[in-house]
């Protein structure tokens, strides 16, 4: 496996990133829809059905209505899915039914480039989703600012981390069909246990400990900090944990999608 070496990246990467935002935009009112309403579903569904069973939860020593806690989760759910399924279906489908990747490498753009023009757009959509389902919740009145303009960076980071570890996904499965395995396997989970829906402490110990690792465990986390404005410092643990995966990931995802490309 030949590590990415930063003299073969430059800024022709963007040029990946262009052409994919060229082809968004042609689509972008469908692109736009879920962002908008599937906020609107959670919060009529979870505010007018499960709140009123649940209530108020305490949180950092403050009562905090049910709707309110789980409405940075759900941007985090979509920084994930965004970045995730871009560099996996997506990528999956330009590099081996479209062969974009095929026409790419025809031009001054080498592998690395391309690679990384694909992360960078995965996290780019993650930003999007970020911004128009942050939005509607905060028309909710379920953010407060101005910390909840912190998710916007928060994004960024966190789509590149799942861009990171989608790409890799894509280096190693053979077929479109195996990224069932990685959705059930990692995703999914994720999204049910990763303080999501309701707080780590109502978990078994041993569970606690396994979604500490979790990566949107982390996301969650800060996501709730910038947005409720409920800042702890173990909040700069989460922030080092995705600092540090994003650092690990990129590398790795570029390295195992050049050998797989080349073999």
């Amino acid at each position: 496996m030949r590590w990415p070496h930063p003299a073969r990246i430059s800024a022709r990467a963007l040029r990946v990133w262009q052409r994919n935002y060229s082809v968004y935009r042609k689509t972008w009112a469908i692109s736009f829809i879920p962002p908008l309403f599937e906020p609107l579903l959670y919060v009529l569904a979870f505010g007018m059905g499960l709140a009123v069973m649940v209530g108020d939860l305490q949180l950092a020593g403050r009562s905090i209505p049910y709707t309110t806690f789980i409405a940075p989760a759900l941007v985090s759910v979509a920084v994930m899915y965004n970045a995730f399924f871009e560099t996996t279906y997506n990528s999956f489908v330009r590099m081996y039914y479209q062969k974009t990747f095929d026409a790419l490498l025809a031009t001054p753009l080498n592998l690395e480039e391309i690679i990384l023009g694909e992360i960078l757009w995965a996290a780019t959509k993650a930003v999007i989703a970020t911004a128009l389902m942050g939005a509607v919740l905060a028309l909710c009145g379920l953010f407060s600012f101005p910390g909840a303009l912190l998710l916007l960076p928060l994004a960024v980071l966190g789509g590149l981390f799942f861009a990171g570890l989608g790409m890799i996904c894509t280096a190693l499965s053979p077929g479109i069909e195996t990224f069932n395995l990685p959705t059930f396997l990692f995703i999914m989970p994720m999204f049910l246990f990763s303080g999501t829906f309701f707080p780590l402490q109502n978990l078994p110990g041993w569970a606690q400990g396994v979604a500490q690792v979790l990566p949107l465990t982390h996301l969650v986390l800060l996501a709730r900090g910038c947005a409720l404005h409920l800042w702890s410092a173990a909040l700069w643990t989460s922030l080092l944990y995705l600092l540090a995966g994003t650092l690990v990931a990129l590398p790795v995802a570029i390295a195992l999608m050049v050998r797989r490309i080349v073999r």
